[in-house]
């Protein structure tokens, strides 16, 4: 992937490679839109950003969204990394 200033720098780290650019877009995408989201608009925000998921045909194996939110979590600030764990739990609910 060629670093460009649109790429966050998690995209870059080496053990995201071997993610499908399209999941990577995809989580990127759902980082930045529910950022600075209570827990209600959250939950409002998620459930159709799953289903789109879905619908593109996006699965993601437990490695690689391990893989990708750690690299996510390396570049994130203390409020971000907050973000990331309501974003993470509100995901696993709606599963």
């Amino acid at each position: 992937m060629e670093p460009t200033a649109d790429i966050p720098s998690w995209m870059e780290d080496p053990s995201v490679q071997n993610i499908p650019p399209e999941k990577l877009a995809f989580l990127s995408q759902l980082y930045k839109q529910g950022q600075g989201k209570s827990q209600k608009e959250m939950m409002a925000f998620l459930m159709p950003m799953m289903a789109q998921a879905r619908q593109k045909g996006l699965t993601f194996t437990p490695r690689e969204l391990q893989i990708a939110v750690a690299a996510i979590r390396k570049s994130s600030t203390p409020e971000e990394l907050r973000q990331i764990d309501q974003i993470m739990n509100k995901a696993k609910k709606s599963t």
